[in-house]
């Protein structure tokens, strides 16, 4: 089996946009949320969807920064009371395990070398076979039905 970590985005990255104003936000293109459901709100920091009552931030982030055609930006949610960034070391958190997942295999260039749409019950077979190809480098999860990035994978060795 090879070794893999599931990782949050890096939290340094969004507390500056923590408890701005509304048109602080809106100047960025940036829409606060109330989470009315669960699951339906799911944080790409903390890899939990967030408790009805929360507040998020609904931002365009950029996922995919290589600079071939795969290059990418996607819609995410991220709470404003996360603290720490999840990390699972050879865990498929729930919040991955419960949806319908895309994962796309990019090489060490950014370029994209395998995909697959899957059951997230199924992710961690697809991990052991996509990094059974040695171009691999690392793998993007995104929600199937509407395209958000979810999380990465990197391969641990």
């Amino acid at each position: 089996m090879t070794g893999y970590r599931i990782s949050g985005l890096p939290l340094a990255d969004f507390e500056p946009l923590f408890g701005l104003d509304e048109g602080a936000l809106k100047a960025r293109n940036i829409v606060r949320v109330t989470a009315d459901a669960k699951p339906g709100y799911p944080c790409r920091v903390t890899l939990e969807d967030a408790e009805p009552g929360e507040t998020l931030l609904l931002l365009n982030y950029e996922h995919q920064a290589a600079a071939t055609p795969y290059r990418s930006s996607h819609a995410i949610f991220v709470r404003e009371g996360a603290r720490v960034e999840a990390v699972f070391e050879n865990e498929v958190p729930p919040l991955l395990s419960e949806r319908l997942l895309s994962v796309r295999a990019f090489d060490a260039d950014g370029m994209m070398v395998d995909a697959d749409c899957l059951q997230g019950s199924e992710l961690e077979p697809a991990i052991e076979r996509l990094f059974g190809d040695s171009r691999t480098a690392y793998l993007h999860v995104h929600n199937a039905k509407r395209g958000c990035f979810a999380a990465r994978v990197d391969r641990l060795e």
